[in-house]
Order: C-alpha cells, then structure tokens, then sequence
C-alpha cells in the first residue's frame, strides 16, 4: 500500500514536472516568435514611413450616413403630443493632395446635408415632408512653394455654397495669399492677409 502511495505521488510529481516545463518551453518559443515579429512590424514600419515621404498623390474620402426616426402618442412631455419625427445626415470629405519636394498643392471637398421632419398628426396644416436643415458644400485649394522644410509662400482658393436649395446663390469665393506653416505632419496653418473674397448672388 505505501509502495503504491509513493508510485503515485512520484508519478504525480513528474507529470506535474513535465507540463511546467511544457509551459515554460511554450513561453520561451513565444518570446523568441515574438521578438521576430516585432522587428518584423518595426521593418515594415520603417519602410511605410519612406513610403509616405515619397513626392506624390495621396489621396482618400470618407464619410458618414446617419439616420433617426420617432412616432410619439399622447407623449405630453413634449410640446407635440402627437407627432412622427425623423432626420436624415450625411456628411462627406474627400482630399487629393500633390507633395513634392519643392512645392504642394492641397485640394479638399466637404458637404455635410441634413433634413429633418417634424409631423404633426393633430393637424392637417403643417408639413409632413423632410425638409433640409443644413446645407454645406465647401471646395478648397491650397498652392505653395516651399522656402523651408517648415515654411512656404502660397495662395488659397476657397468655394462655400449650397446644394439643395439655390446653388449658387450666393456663392462666394476667396482668393487669398501669403504664407503657409508646416510645424507637424497633418497640421497646416495658412497666414494670408493679402485675401478678396467674391459674393455670387441673382
């Protein structure tokens, strides 16, 4: 009985023995896999990082799209107790931006739309339609040369109007130049005093 007692601790001690060097090697393979891989993504890092500083296009556009819609009875919390509500959002941004070594030229898109409706179901008198709310169309165009890593000479074009009602009316377009800082990648500051600025209208 007590030879079988200590063949079964001994036992017990070398499979307990056995699985934590198991471990112990899995950990030390997974160290080693990795360091491997972490020279492996500061590589492929470092290459990105040349990539992006080549002269060139870089362009892109995002966007959002957004959406709500509410039915409310005899909710007299509210100044319409009775009501269908809804609004309707998109926005939308886009870039194409030209970087060489002696000059720049950065070109943006931005519209942001919005409708809203409010129906009032106690009466037949209002609008049930969705209506916009907020109509923004902006066009811009950033030109420089550079006299430094940091600093250029530039001049901006910029169009702001509407999109979903009178286009163009009014429209305005600045025209302006002057100075364009680059402290940090992604952050521009453009210092033009000298700027006319051209209303559209019928």
């Amino acid at each position: 009985m007590t030879k079988r007692l200590l063949l079964s601790s001994a036992f017990m001690l070398m499979m307990l023995f056995g699985f934590s060097q198991t471990k112990e090697e899995l950990q030390a393979q997974k160290a080693e896999k990795q360091a491997v891989a972490d020279a492996a993504q500061a590589e492929a890092d470092a290459l990105q990082a040349q990539i992006d500083a080549l002269p060139g296009w870089r362009i892109g556009a995002f966007g959002t799209i957004g959406g709500s819609l509410s039915n409310f009875n005899n909710w007299y919390a509210q100044g319409v107790p009775n009501n269908a509500s809804g609004n309707i959002g998109i926005t939308f941004n886009s870039y194409a931006n030209l970087i060489q070594e002696n000059y720049f030229w950065r070109n943006s898109l931005n519209a942001n739309l919005n409708w809203v409706k409010l129906d009032n179901k106690d009466t037949e008198l209002d609008d049930d339609n969705f209506n916009p709310t907020t109509d923004v169309f902006n066009l811009s165009s950033l030109y420089g040369r550079n006299l430094s890593e940091k600093l250029a000479v530039s001049a901006l074009m910029e169009y702001r109007t509407t999109l979903l009602d009178n286009f163009n009316d009014p429209g305005y377009l600045d025209v302006g130049v002057g100075f364009t800082w680059l402290p940090v990648k992604d952050l521009i500051v453009v210092v033009h005093p000298l700027n006319y600025n051209f209303v559209f209208a019928d």
